[in-house]
């Protein structure tokens, strides 16, 4: 166990040291004011204040873990070896850096609580951030953090044995949309095929045709291909579907469908499955709360994860109603257009509400990679190329890799095609050294 030593014990202080030392590191952690109960430890142990002790491992301690509420932050990133960090100590200091300030700052994703600009669906955008700014968005630097931190207490505790941690994934399938073709109804149908004459979308048009014929699987019913996949590996792929009603955003097929909610069943008897929040519920609690329902009731378990429709976080309103109707898990905190890591981490981590100053259940798993993202290489090499970029750094500090596929992703259509591959590369990249 490692005894940490402070003037003042808070919520922050005891959240960002969890994360680097139990979550990442697997070494559980306990804290301290009395002098006398940290010299009597006889095990790993710091001090986390603004002057060492004697000549004990020392971190000089940056006032934000001691702060309450949201104040202009003084950031000044620095390199330190192959990676960044900000938040800068002293010379007395065992660590140049307060990783543990930083590490909070980035996990409690304070800086989206600041004046930025939003895109027109109301998000976040990764040029908005420190990470993309200071050149640091492709590294999990908070995993990268504690590790140098892990070799400066193996150096000076070297008979502490570490737990052994394993890169391993945890693949995510987005359904906005199940079919292309099929369960539209009458209208949605009758417009579609009137737009491809029109449009003189002759093959879109064929393609229609022998999906609703029977002919050809819709290209959007993935849906075997994946479960074959599923059933090729241990990892349990976790598939979010959009079950909301019909909107200028979401445009799914209606839950009522039978065959929908056939999927759905057929899906959750292999794959975890989870709800893609409509757009419109982000903002309607009541709505939020029939969609649980209807989902609960068609997979006949308690809902467990989620994802929101376009990647979109309202912080920290969203978090809070996903707490409130008890859903543990989130999977939105991520970037469309950007590959990397938004909350600086490639371990989930629990979400902290800054307004309440306090550690909420709702587990946060933030993905690093959307197949949107990789449509910005025009080759399948380059793309290939980012995905192992990521993989490695992943790999590099044994973190779990998130990334978000579409089920018409698989479909082999036009801008899709190979994207099948890539989603195979995703799966053997656990059983490769």
């Amino acid at each position: 166990m490692l005894l940490v030593y402070t003037h003042k014990i808070t919520p922050r202080l005891t959240y960002a040291f969890r994360h680097i030392s139990s979550r990442i590191l697997g070494v559980p952690v306990s804290f301290t004011t009395t002098v006398e109960e940290f010299i009597a430890h006889d095990s790993m142990k710091i001090s986390y204040t603004k002057q060492p002790l004697s000549s004990e491992l020392f971190i000089r301690s940056h006032e934000l873990l001691f702060e309450q509420g949201i104040s202009d932050v003084d950031i000044h990133v620095q390199d330190w070896g192959s990676t960044k960090c900000f938040f800068s100590t002293s010379d007395k200091s065992s660590v140049p850096f307060d990783i543990f300030a930083a590490t909070f700052y980035l996990l409690s994703r304070y800086e989206e609580y600041l004046p930025h600009v939003k895109d027109d669906y109301g998000r976040f955008l990764a040029t908005e951030s420190l990470a993309f700014n200071e050149g640091f968005l492709h590294q999990p630097v908070v995993d990268i953090w504690a590790y140098k931190f892990k070799a400066i207490l193996h150096s000076q505790f070297p008979e502490f044995e570490f737990p052994i941690k394993k890169y391993s994934i945890q693949p995510v399938i987005d359904v906005p949309v199940a079919y292309y073709f099929k369960e539209k109804g009458l209208l949605r149908t009758f417009g579609g095929t009137l737009s491809d004459l029109f449009s003189l979308k002759i093959k879109q048009f064929y393609r229609r045709f022998q999906a609703l014929a029977g002919f050809k699987r819709d290209p959007y019913d993935t849906f075997k291909w994946i479960v074959t996949k599923q059933r090729q590996t241990p990892n349990k792929f976790i598939v979010f579907f959009l079950i909301g009603e019909y909107s200028t955003y979401d445009k799914n097929i209606n839950i009522n469908k039978k065959r929908f909610v056939s999927l759905i069943k057929y899906v959750a008897d292999y794959c975890k499955v989870g709800l893609k929040v409509s757009y419109l519920a982000l903002d309607d609690k009541e709505m939020l709360k029939h969609e649980k329902r209807t989902l609960e009731a068609t997979t006949n378990y308690p809902l467990e994860a989620s994802r929101h429709s376009f990647s979109k976080l309202n912080l920290p309103e969203s978090y809070r109603n996903l707490i409130e109707l008890e859903i543990k898990q989130d999977f939105t905190m991520g970037y469309i257009n950007h590959i990397g890591f938004r909350a600086g981490t490639c371990t989930p981590f629990q979400f902290y509400d800054l307004d309440y100053e306090v550690q909420t259940p709702l587990q946060i798993n933030p993905f690093h990679c959307v197949d949107y993202a990789l449509l910005k290489r025009q080759s399948l090499l380059d793309k290939k190329e980012d995905l192992m970029r990521v993989i490695r750094e992943v790999k590099n500090v044994n973190g779990t890799f998130v990334p978000v596929f579409h089920n018409y992703a698989f479909s082999d259509l036009d801008r899709w095609k190979g994207f099948r591959e890539l989603f195979r590369m995703v799966l053997e990249s656990e059983h490769e050294d």
